[in-house]
């Protein structure tokens, strides 16, 4: 008799020791409710029919048929010993597979003609057959009639050995089910192994507590939590299936959801600088100033982020706007207010290229309202202070010294801000830009430098598009505001794909285009995938995506910038002054090389993808990006974003030796029809799918994450962030919800968790 067990139970407790080794190895699942949180990939369902056309070669298929002829003949190995091979035609409906079995002479036995098996192997073609060459096989109805005990092979064998004790209990069939499941499988552990110990695991678990009440299950239209761990396995009907994963999905969603609530609840406890807008500060001076008027987006996210400033509870805001559409004016009248209010602000960029760059802009814009304590200053006039990692000794003492004092009113910088000897005079304001660049715990480090307690406001800025999912999940510690339409002046930016595999000469044509920008009196970007012949890819932030239908031996090697560059200073561009940058150059190096192609003392400049964000030259008209296919799409609407910036009219072409109509070659074409951000987010979104999309830095709760896709499981999302929120409202420490509160604690890897016990 299998012995009792919880979802809390090890799996050495209740199945067999090696079997439980073998899993723990291949899924990392350790407990009763780890197994059973891994659902099948698909059921067979008896009487279900397979197209010959959809199966495929190497493709491993379970089919339960007749056999309906048998026949044997002898050979010989290559030792000369006699062998018999068995070849059986079993028919699964109206599908005919040829079932070859090399060593027969017992196997011949089990399975006569008339023989009702299931048979589990590797499907291949040979002509106009259907091979399963040696498949693993279980009689479920020998010629005799349904009686006598079930026999087979392999894990099938096994499994039968389980049935045969679940029918001795008087328990179901295993092979009478209407709906069997199918798992995808690991090195060490097939599908049969998993079958057998989620059924050995079934029927030791106890009845499992609920952590949802009767209230929301009913409103969600929930199955009850041990029902749906039962029927997600072993279903009568494809609606239990569906209704069981469901469920499962639903927990996840609704654990993350109350994480992401209890953030922000917690980051609402204590008490923010408040900084309401002053009638005679430095922000109204620079607002009478702007050479342009602002957009009605632009004015309606100051308007919300301006009231969230005013008000003595932090603001936690995510700000997403498109290339180009002002974000950076609207986070410096906000620093402005702050500024005014005696506070100091930072903002925090990826890296110090970017820094550098808001630097400069900053001030560029600010003019004399940003040289305080200089000659010829305004009278409201606040300080902007560089701090990066780079920075001379005497360069960081000074920045410190400007940051402690409170002499700087904005300070910009990298990482090099979160460091613990890093100490502000009273910081008011953290703008976390490029928000994806940097992870949860990273941005909180920075807000813990508040003054007496309190915590600085908060916005993070992002050029990527962010699907609705995402920021319900990544960011739903944060409010969203967007900015959708461009400044005046901003042209929309022409996007072609150039492929240079099938039309070499499209790709002179692409150089002749670089040279009459220049020739016009504009600049151009030539962004390549890699540094240099010896580095597989650019170490600072290129891509690694690729197709199926761009793998082979043909496919030519990535374009170095090292290499590119010194090719086109002799060959297409020659008597160009061009520049090269990435990211292994010494910062200073790459601070001059950006600053002479900002002022036109270069024409084009060959890059990594260091000049991703930020970046900001009006002159810039055409960008060539040199094997296209190894960027994501939300990055090529970043890379392309770097042009067209001045009101003259923007060109990208996407150089790239994908073959024509395959995949690679879709996403280009996508990529090139529509400058829709949120449109090519969402495309990006469903090809490369979350984890690629996301990385890694955001938050680690994401990675505990087994059922619940935020690409597929939108609507599950929202209506559990509905239900957190009404749970949080009455019960913020989940103190009357203890199982739900183990839920949200048990999301691995996930230190924000701790949020939610710090009431």
């Amino acid at each position: 008799m299998t012995p009792l067990a919880t979802t809390d139970t090890p799996l050495a407790e209740v199945l067999d020791a090696d079997l439980a080794e073998r899993i723990t190895a291949a899924f990392g699942h350790r407990t009763v409710g780890d197994l059973l949180h891994t659902l099948p990939r698909r059921y067979r369902q008896h009487g279900q029919r397979y197209d010959k056309r959809e199966l495929v070669d190497g493709e491993r298929v379970t089919i339960i048929g007749k056999v309906t002829a048998a026949a044997t003949r002898t050979y010989s190995t290559k030792q000369g010993q006699p062998r018999e091979m068995l070849t059986l035609t079993v028919t699964d409906e109206d599908t005919a597979f040829r079932v070859v079995y090399f060593a027969a002479r017992k196997i011949k036995f089990l399975l006569p003609v008339g023989t009702v098996a299931m048979f589990d192997g590797t499907v291949s073609r040979f002509r106009h057959s259907l091979d399963l060459k040696h498949p693993e096989f279980l009689v479920l109805r020998s010629v005799s009639g349904p009686g006598g005990q079930l026999r087979g092979s392999g894990d099938l064998a096994a499994l039968a050995r389980l049935s045969a004790q679940i029918d001795a209990e008087g328990g179901p069939s295993l092979f009478d089910r209407p709906l069997l499941p199918i798992y995808a499988a690991k090195e060490g552990v097939t599908s049969w192994d998993l079958l057998g110990a989620v059924v050995t695991a079934i029927r030791a678990l106890v009845p499992v507590v609920d952590p949802l009440d009767d209230t929301v299950r009913g409103a969600a239209g929930l199955m009850d939590l041990d029902e749906a761990l039962r029927k997600a396995h072993l279903p009568e009907t494809t609606l239990d299936a569906d209704r069981a994963g469901y469920r499962l999905r639903f927990d996840e969603a609704i654990a993350l959801q109350l994480l992401l609530g209890a953030r922000r609840r917690f980051a609402a406890r204590d008490p923010a600088p408040a900084s309401p807008v002053r009638g005679d500060g430095v922000r109204a001076a620079m607002d009478a100033r702007l050479p342009f008027e602002l957009t009605g987006g632009q004015k309606s996210v100051l308007a919300e982020i301006s009231a969230d400033l005013a008000r003595d509870e932090p603001m936690n805001r995510l700000l997403q706007g498109e290339v180009g559409s002002g974000k950076t004016i609207v986070a410096l009248l906000a620093m402005l207010q702050v500024v005014d209010a005696g506070r100091q602000c930072v903002m925090l960029a990826p890296t110090e290229v970017l820094a550098g760059q808001h630097h400069r802009s900053l001030s560029a814009m600010l003019g004399d309202l940003g040289e305080r304590g200089r000659f010829g200053a305004a009278d409201q006039a606040t300080r902007v202070v560089l701090l990066t990692g780079s920075m001379s000794t005497a360069q960081r003492r000074a920045a410190l010294l400007d940051i402690v004092t409170g002499e700087a009113g904005i300070v910009v910088g990298t990482h090099a801000l979160i460091q613990d000897s890093v100490d502000f005079f009273d910081l008011g304001l953290v703008v976390v830009d490029e928000q994806h660049r940097f992870g949860v715990r990273q941005r909180d480090r920075l807000r813990a430098k508040g003054r007496d307690g309190t915590v600085p406001h908060l916005l993070v800025m992002t050029a990527t598009p962010i699907p609705r999912t995402i920021a319900m999940t990544v960011f739903g510690d944060l409010e969203v505001s967007e900015l959708g339409e461009l400044p005046g002046g901003r042209r929309p930016i022409a996007t072609s794909v150039v492929p240079a595999r099938d039309k070499p000469r499209w790709v002179e044509r692409a150089w002749e285009r670089v040279r009459e920008e220049v020739e016009a009196g504009h600049r151009a970007y030539v962004v390549c995938a890699r540094i240099d012949g010896e580095t597989a890819d650019a170490p600072d932030g290129s891509p690694k995506v690729e197709d199926d239908d761009d793998k082979g031996d043909d496919r030519p090697p990535l374009v170095a910038a090292v290499e590119l560059h010194d090719h086109l200073s002799t060959g297409p561009l020659a008597g160009l002054r061009i520049g090269l940058m990435h990211g292994r150059l010494p910062p200073e190096e790459k601070d001059a090389t950006m600053a002479a192609f900002a002022s036109g003392a270069l024409d084009v400049l060959v890059s990594t993808t260091v000049i991703e964000v930020g970046v900001d030259v009006p002159e810039a008209t055409v960008m060539v990006v040199m094997d296209a296919e190894r960027f994501g799409v939300s990055q090529l609407h970043q890379l392309r974003g770097r042009v067209g910036r001045g009101g003259l009219p923007g060109l990208c072409l996407l150089v790239t030796n994908s073959r024509a109509g395959g995949r690679a070659m879709e996403r280009l074409g996508a990529v090139a029809a529509t400058t829709d951000g949120f449109l090519l987010a969402q495309l990006d979104l469903v090809q490369r799918r979350e984890g690629d999309v996301l990385g890694d830095a955001q938050s680690g709760a994401l990675s505990a994450l087994r059922l619940l896709s935020i690409v597929d499981d939108g609507e599950v999302i929202e209506i559990a962030r509905r239900h957190a929120e009404e749970i949080l409202d009455a019960d913020p420490g989940l103190d009357s919800h203890p199982a739900l509160a183990e839920r949200v604690r048990r999301l691995s890897g996930s230190e924000e968790s701790d949020y939610l016990f710090k009431y």
